[in-house]
């Protein structure tokens, strides 16, 4: 490290909304401000910023709001510098590759934004790079770290669902395609040839969610759709869509668990969240979302009866329960940069690396391949 005491930590891309908030915002100056990182020995690290980008003007602004005192414009005189020990990419997936290749060569620690690559062949030879160079790299897997799936999480460890069968995942929402209303996403988002898309976008999160909760994702069967084929970007022009904007599949697991997913820019929330999983098991289920957790234990199932001819009186909702909150939960994106720290700085376990990165790019790829073709792919076990 720079110093006993500090870690420097190169942020690229910090001016782009999940760059400058999650990680910028509320987990590196969150972690500053705390006084640094514990570690298991009782000491505590510092955390010390370099701002990095294209523009000079929105780099000196950020800097100067929050009493930062180093910023610049040169990547490569950043990676020169010896008091910069992490190399952390905000940036947007095409110039991922390129930027993150060259912090492996100077013998950064490296700490990213996912997907890792637009290719699985890229992202597989990223983490060849850095287990040939012996740098400590990591990925950032927030979901796992939100309330509603650490409480998810907490049914599965005490066996609450009995044998587990099925998970049904529902995500999304409308993003206004420009035209009056502005669009809450950028426009890359919708244009393949800037690494846009909804799968190579969402698939990697639910595969990091599906493995490390019920096991890895072994097939997968996809259609998607550019339901929206004319957007409008940030100065008001209409561009063709020319990434898909939707993703429906179903995900085969180690154990014989079904996992079907829908993901979408174009639908209407009608739900508790923007993100809820439902699992079901032999002896009960559970509806988890961002923050919340209910659950149906098979004691308190109800009967239904099907006929269409009666109305069903049967307030189904009732028959969930909430689970209750017997922990604090910090913000996710600030509790696994901790993590990724204490790796840096006393070799602290990592389970989240470019090899798991590299599996979540992979179901990406092979979800469009499968969307292509028509056809269920099946997908390799991934080692360096």
């Amino acid at each position: 490290m720079s110093s006993e005491s500090t870690i420097g930590i190169i942020m690229n891309g910090v001016s782009g909304r999940m760059g400058y908030r999650q990680h910028l915002v509320r987990s590196i100056l969150a972690i500053r401000d705390a006084g640094g990182v514990a570690l298991s020995d009782g000491r505590r690290v510092q955390v010390k910023p370099i701002l990095v980008g294209r523009h000079e003007d929105k780099l000196r602004e950020i800097a100067a709001r929050h009493d930062i005192a180093d910023w610049t414009t040169s990547l490569d005189a950043a990676l020169a510098d010896p008091q910069w020990d992490v190399y952390a990419d905000f940036l947007v997936t095409e110039a991922r590759v390129p930027a993150i290749t060259k912090a492996i060569a100077a013998g950064k620690a490296v700490y990213t934004e996912k997907p890792t690559a637009e290719n699985f062949e890229d992202a597989l030879e990223l983490a060849r790079l850095a287990k040939e160079a012996g740098v400590k790299n990591g990925v950032v897997h927030d979901k796992l770290y939100l309330p509603g799936l650490r409480k998810l999480k907490r049914l599965i460890d005490d066996g609450f669902f009995g044998r587990i069968l099925s998970v049904r995942g529902e995500f999304g929402y409308w993003v206004f395609p420009g035209d009056g209303v502005p669009a809450q996403r950028p426009s890359w988002n919708y244009r393949a040839e800037d690494g846009g898309g909804i799968v190579l976008d969402m698939f990697p999160h639910w595969n990091y969610v599906l493995e490390n909760l019920f096991g890895r994702v072994e097939t997968v069967y996809a259609q998607t759709a550019t339901h929206l084929p004319t957007r409008w970007d940030e100065r008001g022009q209409a561009y063709t869509a020319t990434a898909d904007d939707a993703a429906y599949a179903i995900f085969g697991l180690a154990g014989g668990v079904i996992a079907e997913f829908n993901s979408s820019w174009d639908v209407r929330v009608n739900r508790d969240e923007l993100l809820e999983l439902q699992v079901d098991g032999t002896e009960g289920s559970a509806v988890a979302g961002l923050f919340g957790c209910k659950v149906q234990h098979r004691s308190a199932t109800p009967r239904p009866t099907w006929n269409p001819d009666v109305p069903d009186g049967h307030d189904y909702a009732a028959d969930w329960h909430e689970v209750p909150i017997t922990q604090e939960f910090e913000n996710g994106f600030k509790v696994q940069w901790e993590e990724f720290l204490r790796h840096v700085a006393e070799d602290a376990p990592n389970r989240y690396d470019f090899l798991a990165g590299a599996r979540g790019v992979l179901l990406a790829e092979k979800g469009l391949e499968s969307a292509a073709t028509g056809a269920r792919v099946e997908l390799p076990e991934v080692t360096v």
